[in-house]
């Protein structure tokens, strides 16, 4: 369905001098105050969660390739909310909506994707570490070398990038309705699309063609690891092993259903089902409350992430005492 004023097409509905008003929350008068400091205390909660997690890994000398893909998630997890929460922020202090240039609205866009589809394809890595370490244990060190997993996180990035840029150049070329409110408090991708002055389904190909690169393949690729990982434990005749090798998967399955469950619900659908009130209402778990859980999920099931942690204070409570 086309937007209300798509009948006037603005002849420079593509310029980059226009601009953009996010609406974000202005029907939410009276919980402004409340929501701000909300959101405020779970930003820098999440940003120090983070932060720990980094400074404890990079500060541990011998590290195993799984602290090496959690030291990146936390890298991204950081700079992920910070492409979105501060404007968010913002949209709750301004009452009548915050306003977004052209460009800084397809930068957020690129930047939010990229780094959303840099962690779908780290959690492929993720995956394939376990596999090898749960099938193939006696090849683990050779085959998880150095050398691969700074491969394997450079092709991550790289390829969350060239996705997002692909995206984000589709979309800002359509024409745009006269009316440029975004009816969200940071340019999503659905909350643009819905600006587009068109009647056809041709604008949600590079949408669609980006969800089978960053949801659909790398949910495969994960879902082929743990298929060969059960039944790789099946043959483990011993109930402890078998316990303990899965425990080490459930810090990486928790987060992998997280992810691309929140993913899913907002991306894989058609334009005409698109809900202002409930897209922004799932926005805020993905972009808040899931990069909040990420920290608290590896630290409190991640038994490499525990010895890490209980080191940096060890090391900081005998600098204090000297």
């Amino acid at each position: 369905m086309p937007c209300e004023s798509c009948m006037e097409r603005d002849n420079k509905s593509t310029d980059a001098t226009m601009e953009f008003l996010l609406l974000g929350f202005s029907e939410l008068l009276c919980l402004r105050v409340f929501l701000f400091f909300i959101f405020l205390i779970v930003h820098l909660v999440t940003l120090a969660g983070n932060v720990m997690i980094f400074m404890a890994v990079v500060m541990e000398p011998s590290r195993p390739p799984m602290l090496f893909f959690l030291c990146q998630l936390s890298v991204i997890e950081f700079c992920y909310t910070l492409v979105i929460v501060p404007k968010a922020l913002i949209s709750l202090v301004v009452v009548d909506g915050s306003t977004i240039s052209f460009i800084g609205c397809a930068a957020q866009m690129h930047l939010f994707v990229a780094l959303g589809g840099a962690e779908c394809f780290l959690l492929v890595a993720m995956s394939y570490d376990r596999y090898v370490a749960i099938c193939q244990p006696l090849h683990y060190v050779a085959v998880m070398s150095e050398g691969l997993c700074l491969r394997l996180a450079v092709a991550c990035c790289l390829g969350g990038f060239a996705v997002a840029l692909g995206l984000t150049v589709a979309v800002f070329r359509l024409p745009f309705c006269q009316t440029h409110h975004i009816n969200h408090f940071f340019c999503d991708v659905p909350a643009v699309l819905h600006l587009a002055c068109t009647q056809s389904y041709t604008p949600e190909l590079p949408l669609l063609a980006a969800c089978v690169l960053l949801l659909l393949l790398p949910f495969l690729l994960i879902l082929t690891s743990y298929v060969c990982i059960a039944a790789a434990l099946l043959h483990v005749t011993c109930s402890v092993g078998r316990g303990k090798a899965f425990s080490t998967c459930i810090s990486h399955l928790t987060i992998t259903v997280l992810h691309y469950g929140c993913a899913t619900f907002m991306y894989i659908r058609p334009k005409s089902s698109y809900s202002p009130a409930r897209d922004k209402m799932v926005s805020l778990v993905y972009t808040n409350i899931t990069p909040l859980l990420y920290p608290l999920i590896y630290s409190l099931r991640n038994k490499e992430i525990r010895g890490v942690l209980r080191k940096m204070l060890r090391r900081k409570k005998i600098a204090q005492l000297n």
